[in-house]
């Protein structure tokens, strides 16, 4: 599933979250899964992910950045 993560765009249902890949080949693994409801936003700020929900709490999650060299590998950036 594609996720847009410019801090305005929506989430339109309820998405559990392990890691997320940039168009350029990196990749943020969240130090534990999360669930984005619907109406979720998302963001990076600072090298971490944000998250503001439909309500209005916001969060800042940890996670490590890393980039993809081949099919299922990772290297720490």
């Amino acid at each position: 599933m594609r996720l847009v993560a410019d801090g305005a765009t929506r989430t339109w249902r309820l998405t559990l979250v392990k890691d997320l890949e940039t168009d350029d080949g990196y990749a943020f693994e969240l130090e534990r899964p999360l669930f984005l409801a619907a109406g979720d936003r998302i963001a990076f700020e600072d090298d971490r992910l944000v998250v503001v929900r439909a309500g209005g709490e916001r969060l800042s999650l940890a996670g490590d950045w890393s980039t993809r060299c081949g099919p299922g590998s990772l290297q720490r950036r």
